[in-house]
């Protein structure tokens, strides 16, 4: 479709593609280092507060918490799987700070994570992530955001797909 030059969308801005891509998924790909330095990729289902933190729920076991535990630098990659590609594919990229939420912070968190639950999640309880439990709740606070640029996005392309710094 063609608009005329007083019609034509306006391109988003780079921080509102960022937290729409937050927004509209529901799986991250959690990537970690392992003891030798070689990288682990996870896929987990997240729950986000402002966009800055990122929540998960895994076992202190898994290989990925236990890298987290060790490493706390994480990246992180979101975006639609079932999406074809086209001019509406969008990713973000998101460098961030892992940890196991601390106990005495738990209460705050799991209010925060669980205040608005997704279609198809279950709220936890404090109780389920703590003491003897197998689960633990663990958050990634962002500390940098890319977007994934289209080569021949109408707006930012150059002819070949790269990354866009976004600020915050």
């Amino acid at each position: 479709m063609t608009f005329p030059p007083a019609a034509r969308p306006t391109a988003m801005e780079p921080i509102d593609i960022a937290h729409r891509v937050i927004d509209d998924n529901h799986f991250m790909v959690l990537g970690t280092a392992q003891p030798d330095g070689t990288p682990r990729v996870s896929p987990v289902f997240y729950n986000h507060a402002d966009h800055r933190d990122l929540y998960w729920i895994s076992s202190p076991d898994a290989q990925h918490s236990r890298n987290v535990a060790a490493r706390p630098r994480v990246e992180i990659v979101i975006f639609n799987s079932q999406a074809d590609p086209g001019p509406d594919t969008a990713a973000v990229y998101l460098g961030a700070t892992a940890a196991q939420v601390p106990d005495a912070e738990l209460p705050a968190a799991v209010t925060a994570v669980f205040s608005s639950v997704r279609s198809g999640v279950r709220a936890f309880g404090v109780d389920e992530l703590s003491g003897d439990a197998g689960l633990r709740l663990y958050r990634a606070t962002v500390t940098s955001t890319e977007i994934h640029v289209r080569g021949s996005d109408p707006e930012r392309g150059t002819g070949i797909d790269r990354r866009l710094t976004v600020d915050a």
